[in-house]
């Protein structure tokens, strides 16, 4: 399988089922629930992405899309100092724009902070207007507040989001509630090299599926976010949809490819992570 090692965000994507590690297919568990999880988490992690480095351009010079990760010339960046908190708005405009991602986003993110995100106590909340992410519609709001450096020099933040995600052509839509910490591992001392940044993400998740039935998950081993990669490289994740069997999802050893498992009932499934 070939390897994907894109300088892309941290985006865990779709998940979609590939194949068993078993012979007998006949009875697979589907990986639905497993698909709308990972795909709220990377929704709701990229406006984390998308709001540092628009508050990074916001006092620059905002012409030139070379080396931005995520924004492209189509999105119109505008930081309001004469009110605190402080606001951000982040324009897409009407009309599909598409991002250095490759994701295409219409509508407003609309960021208000009390201080720089590095910032030991800086409150960070964000809502939309009529923003929408490859015609998913992205509603609610996520609060980030960082709670400095511990013992070992390591920074974090506690994330709180309580989103719902529409998805587009009548498919229903996603409520998604989570509680995390994300710390930053690697990368801290380089703060203008986005690119040597690695986090690692814990805590637990809640949600209802677009057919009305209810999951929980929690992450049992951190996550490994590493910025240059456009998949999380480790880490597990234990999911339980209601009505059925517990599922462990597992990111794998630290490569960055586009491969994981899952473990339901003794059994394992090979899955590929679309972004």
């Amino acid at each position: 399988m070939k390897k994907l090692k894109l300088a892309l965000p941290f985006l865990v994507g779709v998940i979609f089922f590939l194949g068993s590690c078993s012979k007998d297919n006949s009875t697979a568990p589907t990986f639905t629930t497993v698909q709308d999880d990972a795909y709220a988490e990377s929704i709701f992690d990229n406006v984390t992405s998308l709001t540092n480095e628009a508050y990074d351009l916001s006092s620059t010079n905002f012409k030139s899309t070379e080396g931005h990760i995520f924004l492209s010339n189509c999105a119109t960046v505008t930081l309001d100092t004469t009110v605190f908190p402080r606001v951000l708005t982040i324009d897409f405009g009407d009309t599909n724009c598409l991002g250095n991602d490759g994701r295409y986003r219409r509508g407003k993110i609309l960021v208000s902070f009390t201080g720089r995100y590095r910032k030991p106590g800086t409150i960070i909340t964000t809502t939309f207007d009529n923003y929408y992410v490859n015609d998913n519609q992205v509603e609610g709001t996520k609060v980030v507040t960082n709670n400095g450096f511990d013992a070992e020099r390591h920074m974090s933040w506690t994330i709180s989001v309580n989103g719902v995600i529409t998805l587009a052509n009548g498919k229903g839509t996603i409520t998604w509630k989570a509680q995390r910490t994300r710390e930053w591992a690697e990368g801290i001392d380089t703060p203008h090299n986005r690119w040597d940044d690695v986090y690692l993400i814990t805590g637990q998740a809640s949600g209802e599926r677009a057919n009305g039935l209810h999951w929980t998950r929690i992450i049992t081993n951190p996550l490994k976010v590493k910025l240059a990669c456009r998949f999380i490289v480790s880490g597990t994740v234990e999911i339980k949809p209601e009505g059925k069997p517990l599922r462990t999802l597992d990111f794998g050893d630290g490569e960055c490819d586009n491969l994981a498992t899952v473990t339901v009932n003794g059994k394992t499934y090979t899955i590929h992570l679309r972004p």
